[in-house]
């Protein structure tokens, strides 16, 4: 199929513009790269909303339910969810999208997969994962997410994975900028690529060494405002931290302010609602506003110009960067490292270690069909198998497996 994505016409978008015509900087569906497996179009969905369909219908979409995010469900209904906050990713990056007339369904599908390969327990578990296979490469929840949409959900009769397009594929894979080459970035400049990846990358190029689309750009900063936000919200919840906190952080400050001023005597769930929602559309205008800036200086004519020219175009402002970063900061420091978060993080992992090495000694344990012929795997793929299976458990099954295994099972409270 053709890779070319549109032509230039000089328009560009309006803040609050809604619907109407794709930009010629979007991705269009028409153009699509294609799938890995060859299908036939679809008479009433483009290939975006086929994608997008495929994902939430999907097993590893349900699971997301039972998997946390920065506190275990069950320490309370109201704290997000990976389920939820991929909801939440979903909603800022489809605002992006309608304000800066991009592809909205290619921008929600990847939204809604991003998280896909997270373990049970959140980065806890990752972190046990990984240590477990340093030499078998690493664990990579990106990296997992792919084998998730490629080889490990089985449910249709003429292939494996959900055969999603190359353009959701790569918003997946790259999101978070270039994986090689001079414009590499984050995790991938410090450490190689996950062999899932160029495993992969290998029979169908993704063309590692360049930026994803605009709608891909747009749900990864989604991700950041969505979780800088309700990671704040879910530790006032907590405890962990209190309103007045807030005062030393720029953004929320300033919001914490300007509330009170409006609002005098107003009641703490109501003023903290206001904080969190002023918090998104703070930063969600100021990203709209500096892409467009940015789209208006290069002007680039397609979505291949795009992933041509080297750069993110969907950002903070130098400002708004400052501050989001200072966010992240102060949510390193006073939610994700706190004592009481780290204490039942520290067990969680032990939970996934424990069951890893357990799996790997007697892998029919597994049961059902990731116990199927392990006789002749060598201890790579044997590991890769368990990696598998222990990565898309929810919490609440990591637990009953290791009471199921052991004879005691840390407290995750």
């Amino acid at each position: 199929m053709s890779d070319v994505d549109g032509a230039a016409d000089g328009r560009m978008p309006g803040i609050g513009m809604g619907g109407g015509e794709r930009a010629p900087y979007a991705v269009d569906p028409q153009r699509s790269r294609g799938r890995f497996s060859i299908e036939s179009a679809s008479r009433t969905r483009t290939p975006y909303q086929r994608d997008r369909d495929r994902i939430v219908h999907s097993t590893a979409f349900r699971r997301l339910k039972h998997k946390t995010q920065v506190f275990l469900a069950y320490e309370g209904d109201h704290f997000r969810t990976r389920l939820t906050h991929t909801i939440e990713v979903s909603q800022i990056a489809r605002a992006f999208a309608r304000a800066l007339r991009l592809d909205e369904d290619l921008t929600e599908a990847i939204a809604l997969v991003h998280d896909f390969g997270h373990t049970p327990f959140g980065h806890a578990g990752e972190r046990a994962l990984d240590e477990k296979m340093t030499r078998y490469g690493g664990f990579d929840h990106n990296a997992q997410s792919l084998r998730i949409v490629t080889a490990l959900e089985r449910r249709y009769a003429e292939f494996d994975g959900l055969n999603l397009s190359w353009e959701t594929l790569e918003g997946l894979v790259k999101h978070n900028g270039p994986l090689i080459g001079p414009s590499a970035g984050g995790a991938h400049s410090e450490r190689p690529v996950p062999r899932p990846i160029l495993d992969f990358d290998a029979l169908f190029p993704l063309d590692l060494a360049s930026h994803a689309s605009l709608e891909a750009q747009a749900a990864a900063i989604a991700d950041d405002i969505a979780y800088d936000t309700h990671d704040l919200d879910d530790g006032l919840r907590a405890g962990l931290i209190h309103v007045a906190d807030l005062e030393e952080l720029d953004l929320a400050g300033g919001i914490l302010r300007e509330v009170r001023a409006a609002y005098p005597g107003l009641d703490r769930p109501r003023l903290v609602h206001e904080i969190m929602r002023r918090h998104i559309t703070r930063m969600v205008e100021d990203v709209i506003a500096t892409t467009m800036g940015h789209l208006r200086d290069e002007a680039p004519r397609d979505a291949n110009a795009v992933r041509r020219a080297g750069r993110t175009f969907v950002a903070f402002s130098p400002d708004m960067a400052k501050a989001e970063a200072e966010t992240k900061r102060f949510l390193f420091t006073r939610v994700y490292r706190d004592a009481s978060v780290m204490r039942v993080m520290g067990r969680a992992e032990q939970i996934v270690a424990d069951l890893f090495d357990r799996y790997v000694a007697e892998p029919r344990l597994m049961g059902g069909e990731w116990s199927h012929s392990v006789e002749g795997l060598g201890a790579d793929r044997l590991a890769r198998r368990v990696s598998d299976y222990l990565a898309g458990m929810t919490d609440s099954f990591a637990i009953a497996e290791h009471r199921r295994l052991f004879d005691a099972t840390p407290d995750l409270r």
